[in-house]
């Protein structure tokens, strides 16, 4: 049996987990490894991708860069939460404020550290990247189109990095990526709809709290058209294995996402709508393996 205190430590331990959404941290060095291994560097030896110590200091400073992010998005945004959110932000309200602001410093400072491994220019990607999430979090998120638009960038941008370690321009890493992009936008704005209310309260200026619900679905629908542009030049265009499998599932779950959209009106219905797009978002980040295993297999040897 536990004791008091080591329950009350284990709580503690949960609630900063919740906080910088561990899950999500995760499921991002995957991506990143993934990417690197199959798509930025498919043309180098297995090992050499996987044992580089700078990939691995870019990814490490990407995750922490990133947790400080949810810490800071979670200071600015703890009055909200309590109305989109009330039970997981009780669970995160168990780490005070200044036990928050004090990991979101640290986590900053050892970015930096990790990236000054690699290079002075990763060393100033990650001082704009940590200065674009905390002026996201303190003003921009606040504002219609360019809150959303903000927020699609810095999702994609740990990848941005990866992208520009390996300087791999190949276009077909230009249309995955935006397709990522249109996803995460559409992800945002379906957040939105799902948290309107306490926007609404908290004076926060999104489209669907400007505009209207029924403009955030007409551009809702515009998002999911335009995703079928690199869909279909992703499957026809490029070879990508068995990979062409999770294109075609998108396209029939954009099609249930587009019939849902119209017929949404609250909460539960909206948040069905996001778990969609983030189903697709993380089975697109382990279909990666797809691509062609048996050439990356070879690449062992």
């Amino acid at each position: 049996m536990l004791s008091r205190r080591q329950k009350h430590i284990l709580l503690k331990f949960f609630s900063l987990f919740s906080v910088i959404r561990g899950y999500n941290i995760l499921i991002i060095i995957i991506a990143q490894y993934l990417t690197a291994i199959y798509i930025l560097a498919h043309d180098r030896p297995l090992h050499e991708v996987v044992f580089d110590l700078n990939l691995f200091m870019l990814v490490l400073a990407s995750s922490a860069t990133i947790a400080a992010g949810y810490i800071i998005n979670s200071f600015y945004d703890s009055e909200k939460d309590l109305i989109n959110r009330p039970i997981k932000s009780n669970l995160d309200r168990l780490v005070s404020q200044n036990t928050k602001l004090s990991f979101y410093f640290v986590l900053n400072f050892l970015s930096v550290v990790l990236a000054s491994y690699v290079s002075f220019k990763a060393v100033l990607f990650f001082s704009i990247y940590i200065f674009g999430i905390w002026f996201y979090s303190h003003k921009l998120k606040k504002m219609p189109f360019i809150g959303n638009l903000t927020s699609a960038i810095l999702t994609i941008t740990p990848f941005f990095a990866i992208f520009i370690y390996y300087r791999n321009f190949e276009t077909v890493i230009f249309v995955h990526a935006t397709f990522l992009f249109l996803i995460v936008s559409m992800r945002e704005l379906t957040k939105d709809l799902e948290n309107i209310k306490g926007d609404l309260v908290q004076n926060y200026h999104t489209i669907p709290v400007v505009y209207g619900e029924k403009v955030s679905k007409v551009m809702l629908t515009v998002l999911t058209l335009l995703t079928l542009i690199p869909s279909y030049l992703v499957l026809y265009k490029y070879e990508i294995g068995h990979m062409y499998l999770f294109f075609y599932t998108c396209v029939v779950l954009l099609i249930v996402f587009l019939l849902l959209l119209w017929l949404s009106k609250t909460k539960i219905h909206y948040l069905i709508l996001h778990n969609i797009l983030k189903f697709i978002i993380v089975s697109g980040v382990f279909s990666i393996l797809l691509i062609n295993v048996d050439v990356v297999l070879s690449r062992i040897f």
